[in-house]
């Protein structure tokens, strides 16, 4: 009777264990269990040296959101940007998208003309 309580204590424990980390996975890695919590724009640029998916989208210093995905439009040859923005965030048919990468002589830009 004894051995029963202590293995039953002790498989609740590693139970509850088990749900706080699966829970602490899923609020720090912000998954997307149900909906999304993004909207998703495209930008075209000439340039997109140094840009990787999963890079940062910032507007004004704060990020709003990250690249999704970097492919070649093959009818302009240009580079095209999907941008994954937080939802409740709205921006301009007009807005002006640009890559910035930080390097050992200073930022360089290329900016897209419209995102959108």
């Amino acid at each position: 009777m004894r051995q029963s309580s202590v293995e039953l204590g002790v498989g609740i424990f590693v139970l509850l264990g088990i749900i706080c980390v699966g829970y602490l996975t899923f609020r720090l890695g912000e998954v997307e269990v149900l909906g999304s919590k993004y909207y998703f724009l495209n930008a075209r640029f000439t340039s997109v040296t140094g840009l990787k998916v999963g890079a940062q989208v910032e507007l004004a210093g704060v990020q709003v959101g990250q690249v999704d995905a970097i492919v070649l439009d093959p009818k302009d040859l240009v580079a095209m940007v999907r941008l994954k923005i937080k939802e409740g965030l709205n921006l301009s048919d007009d807005v002006i998208a640009s890559v910035k990468s930080a390097g050992l002589l200073g930022i360089n830009t290329f900016k897209s003309p419209r995102a959108g």
